[in-house]
């Protein structure tokens, strides 16, 4: 597995069309986010005490836009942390594989689009924290 850091992920800027009957931004793979586009699904109705996520995956790319509202995303790479508050719809975040995510402190109505670079595998998630930690090569905490 390639070794990753927060550093490598990316906020992009998306296309923006303005127009007086309201904007549009479209996202095409491998021009807008850097890889083919295979799965899209979205986050809505999130409590605002609740978190998503909060894992990592072995081989998935995901690009995050918020397209309403806002929320956080707390990146992890085992030795850093940071996070990345996203609150406009033109603006998306790029995860590569081996980031440990979660998105949090959702404002109520929020909704969180989701582009993936595959379909759906249970085995490319990487759930447990400590596993994850493993897998990086980072000592556990005691």
């Amino acid at each position: 597995m390639v070794s990753r850091t927060i550093q490598d992920c990316q906020l992009l800027d998306l296309p923006k069309v303005t127009d007086p009957r309201g904007n549009l931004t479209f996202i095409e793979g491998f021009k807008h986010v850097p890889f083919e586009i295979k799965r899209v699904f979205y986050l809505y109705d999130v409590p605002t005490e609740e978190s998503r996520g909060a894992h990592a995956h072995k081989n998935l790319h995901q690009f995050l836009v918020c397209l309403s509202g806002s929320f956080d995303v707390q990146l992890d790479d085992g030795k850093n942390r940071t996070s990345v508050h996203l609150n406009r719809p033109w603006r998306g975040l790029h995860v590569p594989p081996m980031i440990w995510a979660a998105e949090a402190n959702f404002d109520p109505g929020s909704v969180c689009l989701v582009l993936a670079s595959d379909v759906f595998s249970e085995a490319d998630y990487i759930r447990n924290y400590d596993d994850f930690c493993a897998l990086v090569g980072t000592p556990l905490a005691s």
